[in-house]
């Protein structure tokens, strides 16, 4: 075999990176010798993936729920992944965050594309018996979620909006974090108490979030977008924002909310989710009138928040 300029070239590059580390080249090369060759089924741990599945239940329609919320899981990874890019330490332009902002939004667009799995993809039989097998468990305990919406707005617009007050925006975030929204959500319908699934959620994950919005002060995706200069590239920035918050704040919930009320409707009395929370009052975008970026909307369209969407999507 001739030993090009190219190839020539490609092993002087090879050369200083390990020479720059103390290493020898030779020695690695060595080794390549005896690896052998990457197989797709090993990079991606196929035979791992493939037995993550533990249903509870005999009922098949169970893997479909599981494998779901695991996807679901994978996505949220990759949006940490995104977040992680972003607070990294260097400069990023407006165009580097408006690219990774529609990443952003692509991944829950999947989500929510693929969710007429959950919405019509099981047997409502099947499911309200396996459902019973989950207790308390319950999507509601998503950490990564909890972590997405934390690294994305400032915390005042996590707080129920029942108790945005001056006062408790005064108080240290350990004592605002108790009216995060989704506390409100996670009741028994009958006492008004925590539910399991929120005592154990928070016995879990309270201290790492409590950490992670002190994290985020100052320093979230929006107080980014906020430091920008202004111009023709905040604004496509601003757009980009816009999308996201339709995405995780109206037609996310509102996927959900489609499928608890195929799955958990019944007059007169509806279904508790599971875990007992309160899915009526906590997935309809309508009632949370939970915004990331409050100052992208206009006073009609935060009024209005969620409503054409639910209208429409309810009526199909």
């Amino acid at each position: 075999m001739e030993i090009t300029s190219e190839i020539r070239a490609k092993l002087e590059r090879l050369e200083e990176k390990y020479a720059a580390m103390g290493q020898d080249m030779l020695s690695y090369l060595e080794g390549l010798i005896h690896t052998d060759y990457l197989q797709y089924w090993d990079y991606i741990h196929l035979d791992v993936l493939l037995n993550l599945q533990n249903p509870r239940t005999h009922l098949p329609d169970e893997k479909i729920f599981i494998v779901y919320h695991q996807i679901t899981e994978l996505y949220f990874n990759l949006c940490m992944h995104e977040f992680d890019q972003m607070f990294a330490p260097g400069e990023r332009s407006a165009e580097w965050m408006e690219a990774r902002v529609g990443r952003l939004t692509a991944y829950f667009r999947a989500l929510i594309d693929s969710f007429e799995v959950m919405v019509e993809g099981m047997e409502k039989d099947q499911f309200l018996k396996f459902r019973m097998a989950l207790l308390p468990a319950s999507g509601f305990q998503s950490v990564q979620y909890r972590k997405i919406e934390i690294n994305a707005t400032d915390f005042v617009n996590l707080i129920d909006k029942n108790h945005r007050t001056e006062e408790l925006l005064k108080k240290p975030l350990e004592e605002q974090f108790e009216y995060i929204y989704w506390k409100q959500g996670a009741t028994e319908l009958s006492t008004g108490k925590k539910t399991l699934t929120l005592k154990q959620f928070e016995a879990r994950y309270e201290e790492s979030l409590i950490a992670l919005g002190k994290m985020r002060e100052g320093n979230n995706l929006y107080s980014r977008y906020r430091a920008m200069p202004e111009g023709k590239s905040k604004e496509q920035v601003r757009e980009a924002l816009r999308k996201f918050d339709l995405q995780v704040n109206v037609n996310w919930p509102l996927m959900h909310y489609k499928s608890a009320v195929r799955y958990l409707e019944r007059k007169p009395e509806d279904i508790a989710a599971t875990g007992g929370t309160n899915w009526q009052k906590y997935l309809p975008p309508r009632f949370q009138k939970r915004i990331f970026y409050p100052e992208l909307w206009s006073a009609t369209e935060i009024d209005e928040w969620g409503k054409g969407w639910v209208d429409e999507v309810l009526r199909r």
